[in-house]
């Protein structure tokens, strides 16, 4: 058996090529950079009024001018417009240009205006209030986000901003998730007694679309001929195969036997691990595959502790798998192997604590529905940790 922490290296350390391609930016929500996003021009292009109110020229003010003739107004996609008295004032609107020969904007909140005399009422003014000056965000040429960055909301409105109508962005990798098993039917049929609906794709795939990637699913029994036969096109046609079920000792847990005949290079079978031991981990020149255990809790954790960080690894971003925690509550490990109990979070006088939920072991899959994510118990003399512990906490999505 590996460490859980080996396999997620060694996991990390395979790579698949990387390709690029320009999608329009209606679709690129949660897609990650393959380029810089780079300012076409200043930030903001003008100084841009920020108040309602009127501009004035500060060195009025501070001369100790307090009424302000009103010489026109200013709003904002308007062209600016152009006095030749700076002693007077301009109307201003949100948004506008700053008139030419004018530093300093004054709220409404601040004058009285009578007879299209604008009276500053407030003596806190300063020179260069209520501006936002031409490039004090970003100068032209100045790149905006770096590339390997997931797109999100913020992003997608600077590509806006700067005109960019298509993105290059990092080719998700092309995925399917098979569950197979003779007890497995599809969530539209009617098990009978002794059978289940298939839940592990539904999960799997969930975990997956949440950060941006798609996943095709497919449902297949314990037949050795046909699952060789379907398994070797899905490496034809797929970069990725989540596997689900038959990787344990059952006399009908093929996948490892035809894996291997099918030309996949094991590079490991087990991990010393609770849930989620008979975990399979292969690949070709051209696959990466993953064969989990088809215990829910196992497949679920499996997921969210390798399958995810591999794709996330494979575009580029940033990983942050664990976050450190503290025990909220007396938590036991009894087993030589680390353990991963599925836990509910809590923020109490800005202290992050953590504490386990009961469960029926990992075919418990009602209490995922529960759970913020699982606390990692790495075996331990005694097995014991103790209220207040910092541990390290997986995160679910």
């Amino acid at each position: 058996m590996i460490d859980p922490s080996l396999a997620l290296k060694l996991i990390l350390s395979i790579s698949l090529d990387s390709i690029f391609e320009n999608i329009p930016l209606e679709k690129a929500l949660n897609r990650v950079l393959a380029e810089d996003i780079v300012a076409d021009r200043s930030f903001p292009p003008f100084d841009r009024v920020t108040m309602d109110g009127i501009a004035i020229n500060f060195y009025e003010f501070e001369s100790g001018k307090r009424d302000f003739e009103i010489l026109g107004v200013q709003t904002a996609g308007d062209d600016p417009i152009k006095v030749n008295n700076y002693s007077g004032c301009v109307e201003v609107m949100t948004g506008a240009m700053l008139p030419e020969g004018f530093d300093t904007v004054i709220r409404y909140e601040d004058l009285e205006i009578r007879n299209r005399i604008a009276k500053v009422v407030s003596d806190k003014i300063k020179s260069g209030q209520n501006i936002h000056f031409k490039g004090s965000d970003a100068a032209i040429g100045h790149v905006l986000v770096e590339k390997n960055t997931q797109i999100n909301a913020g992003i997608m409105a600077v590509a806006a901003t700067i005109g960019k109508e298509n993105l290059l962005v990092k080719s998700n990798p092309k995925i399917i998730i098979l569950a197979t098993g003779d007890e497995l039917v599809e969530v539209n049929q009617t098990p009978k007694d002794y059978q289940i609906r298939a839940s592990n794709t539904w999960a799997i795939r969930s975990i997956l679309k949440k950060e941006g990637f798609e996943a095709e699913m497919r449902l297949l029994k314990d037949e050795p001929k046909i699952l060789e036969r379907e398994i070797s096109e899905m490496l034809q046609n797929f970069d990725v195969l989540i596997l689900s079920g038959g990787v344990s000792m059952g006399k009908k847990d093929y996948l490892p036997e035809i894996l291997t005949s099918l030309g996949v290079k094991n590079h490991f079978h087990k991990i010393a691990q609770k849930p989620g031991k008979p975990m399979w981990f292969g690949c070709t020149e051209k696959n990466i595959i993953f064969a989990l255990p088809g215990n829910p809790v196992s497949s679920f954790l499996c997921t969210a502790h390798y399958v995810l960080p591999w794709l996330q690894n494979h575009i580029g971003l940033k990983l942050e798998i664990f976050q450190k925690v503290m025990l909220d509550s007396e938590e036991n490990n009894p087993f030589d192997i680390t353990f991963f109990k599925q836990a509910k979070l809590k923020n109490e006088s800005g202290n992050l604590l953590v504490k386990s939920l009961p469960n029926n072991g990992s075919g418990d899959f009602i209490n995922l529905s529960k759970s913020d994510g699982f606390i990692v118990l790495p075996p331990k003399k005694e097995g014991r940790y103790l209220k207040g512990e910092i541990v390290e906490f997986l995160k679910i999505s």
